[in-house]
């Protein structure tokens, strides 16, 4: 089978490796330095199953940022370029999908178009209409960053937006390459998939808030967070899992799918969806004032990804922290290796020598705790309970 994969990121890139395992892979991009370093076997993003696949696996994959290479005579094309949801003009920008779905059209007579990249409901429905075509579907894609191979070697769940021979050699596709055959697979409308994705990723945003506001709650009264956790997850139907609280959710998928989803309901009456994301706003203004109140000269960001093991920052919740206590006027420092040839960042100074950075910070932030700030454990504000459990003690911790 000869599929094209549009969009080179985390999505993109997994899918890619994973279908080509198996078929013969273009992956298009327009950045051109991805592009040299996939042909390099070399991965551009942080993900150790991805960069292991691409050096010591038998891949058919290449990379082009050709539209008319990669397109003439592709079967599938796997359409995963970012989108984003613009609060300000409450407008989801899809603008990079049409750009691709046009460029398939005009290259490719039969190739079928899978949408991958996370878009409103309805709007699968909405460009067959616009570009008079049947050849458009769309699949949910579920996986985390710095784990996105992973997750599509063991998926959860395959979901396809058509019932019909084509999704089903989609879904046998994504199956031919994962290493869990016994995966459930759902063949639903295009808008039902739509619909899927946003209230799958809305579900775990909500969790994400339940615990940041019981930690909030926690830090106020002087309690353990780490007890009142442990003693609600132990019940099977709430569970262990996504429960240790951060500086807010953020990221790819959950800050603009949660504002979407929001806004596609527009007359249907809610509260739970307006609640989760008022209260990702609640956290952050949360995490600042408690920052503010130890009356700290210098503030120093340590690192501004969400996950120890990814390079990504988009949308990061400790970016809502930084602009928070940048606008009471307070010094802020940033130590983040992903910005090595960067000198400022968001009008903070960019430290790269981690030790001059524990020198220069009278109070550390940091969304996760890792072993590099262990010896100034005491100037660690952090809510990450696990990981800081053993060096920070609760609830006298910062």
């Amino acid at each position: 089978m000869r599929i094209t994969v549009a969009g080179i990121g985390y999505v993109g890139l997994s899918n890619a490796v994973l279908l080509s395992q198996h078929n013969k892979v273009t992956a298009f991009d327009i950045n051109t330095d991805r592009v040299d370093m996939i042909n390099k076997k070399i991965s551009p993003i942080v993900d150790k199953d991805v960069s292991e696949y691409l050096a010591n696996k038998n891949l058919d994959l290449c990379a082009v940022n050709l539209p008319e290479t990669a397109f003439s005579g592709a079967e599938y094309v796997i359409i995963s370029t970012p989108t984003d949801y613009d609060t300000k003009k409450d407008y989801f920008d899809t603008s990079s999908v049409e750009s691709v779905i046009e460029q398939v059209l005009k290259y490719s007579d039969t190739a079928v178009m899978v949408i991958k990249s996370t878009v409103p409901v309805g709007f699968t429905e909405m460009m067959r209409e616009k570009y008079k075509t049947d050849r458009l579907i769309f699949s949910p894609e579920f996986l985390r960053e710095g784990k996105a191979l992973y997750d599509n070697l063991h998926p959860s769940r395959i979901i396809v937006g058509e019932k019909s021979k084509r999704a089903e050699i989609f879904a046998e596709l994504l199956k031919q390459g994962a290493e869990n055959k016994d995966v459930p697979v759902l063949f639903t409308g295009s808008t039902e998939a739509e619909a899927i994705k946003l209230f799958a990723n809305t579900y775990l945003a909500m969790r994400i808030a339940f615990f940041n506001e019981l930690d909030s709650y926690a830090e106020i009264k002087g309690l353990k967070t780490s007890e009142i956790i442990e003693g609600i997850c132990l019940d099977d139907r709430i569970g262990n899992h996504y429960n240790n609280p951060s500086f807010g959710y953020g990221g790819y998928c959950l800050p603009k799918d949660t504002r979407q989803l929001l806004s596609n309901f527009g007359e249907v009456p809610n509260s739970i969806m307006k609640a989760v994301v008022d209260a990702n706003v609640t956290r952050k203004d949360f995490i600042a004032a408690r920052i503010l109140e130890r009356e700290p000269k210098v503030v120093g960001i340590y690192r501004l990804t969400m996950k120890t093991d990814s390079d990504n920052f988009r949308q990061s919740s400790i970016q809502g922290v930084i602009r928070r206590l940048e606008s009471s006027g307070v010094s802020l420092i940033i130590y983040e290796p992903v910005l090595r040839d960067c000198k400022t960042f968001m009008g903070a100074k960019v430290i790269n020598n981690l030790d001059r950075f524990k020198e220069l910070s009278d109070i550390i932030v940091a969304n996760r705790f890792s072993n590099e700030i262990e010896d100034v454990s005491e100037k660690v504000y952090t809510r990450d309970i696990y990981l800081s459990l053993i060096h920070i003690s609760e609830p006298t911790r910062h």
